[in-house]
């Protein structure tokens, strides 16, 4: 596929530089595809799919069952929705750092939504129309007072991939079944029929705040079972129909909360 996207190399990659070129259209070609080189999954090192996509997305307590065990009565419908930081995607096996050793810090897997053209006032109706496909994210996040765009933002708190499926091949999002294991302890199991806001419901809502852009992710929210991550653990997700992304944990160079950066007036 690479080599049918023109364009030099960017940190972004090459399936942005497909987007934005709106060459979308060559995935549907086997003709453009029956001469490129091939090489067979098991011998590719999987990185993410979108390393550096334009904004990250969050849609925080969009199931009631996560909101429950949250014990915060607030759902996606008051808190509205957060930005991560684009410099927190990693990919399949890499690790997620704990910066803080005595910190909870918590894994919660989700449908990811890779946005492929320009979407502004989107009605419900059309939303779909402006999807390019699906993939696994894990948000990371801290337990903390700060706020979510903080305590979701830090370097590796974003493992997306192994790879993004189009819209196609997967069909309703809105009737996917979605799991989690942490050390093969499985901690949640659900289905995004389960969301308060559905997936066209979100990309409605968010393009009336801001303009969506080809490449964009939104996270789609977490349900119940977000658990504590100590080092050494493996965390793996399934989306019914996206895929499977495994990450490692290390809490190597971690430091105590009292000692962070930006803490008091000081």
């Amino acid at each position: 596929m690479t080599d049918l996207v023109p364009g030099p190399d960017t940190p972004q990659g090459p399936l942005q530089r497909l987007l934005e070129q709106n060459l979308g259209h060559v995935l549907a070609a086997p003709e453009a595809l029956r001469d490129s080189p091939r090489i067979a999954p098991e011998k590719v090192a999987w990185s993410a799919p979108l390393p550096r996509p334009h904004k990250i997305i969050g849609a925080p307590a969009n199931y009631r069952a996560h909101v429950a065990e949250m014990n915060n009565p607030n759902t996606i419908a008051e808190w509205g929705l957060f930005l991560k930081a684009a410099s927190s995607v990693i990919g399949p096996d890499e690790l997620v750092r704990l910066p803080y050793s005595d910190v909870r810090t918590d894994q919660e897997a989700e449908l990811g939504v890779v946005i492929g053209r320009r979407a502004r006032n989107v009605s419900r109706e059309e939303a779909l129309d402006h999807v390019f496909g699906y993939t696994c994210v894990l948000d990371i996040t801290i337990r903390s007072t700060e706020d979510r765009s903080t305590r979701k933002s830090f370097d590796t708190f974003t493992p997306i991939g192994p790879f993004v499926v189009t819209r196609d091949e997967v069909g309703d999002p809105d009737d996917l079944e979605l799991r989690c294991w942490v050390n093969d302890e499985s901690r949640q199991h659900s289905r995004t029929s389960l969301m308060i806001y559905s997936v066209p419901r979100l990309i409605e809502y968010a393009s009336s705040v801001m303009t969506l852009m080809p490449g964009d992710v939104i996270a789609t929210g977490t349900p119940e079972g977000v658990g504590p991550l100590a080092d050494g653990d493996r965390i793996a997700m399934e989306v019914e129909k996206v895929g499977r992304l495994e990450v490692g944990v290390t809490a190597d160079g971690a430091l105590p909360y009292v000692s962070r950066l930006g803490r008091g007036t000081n």
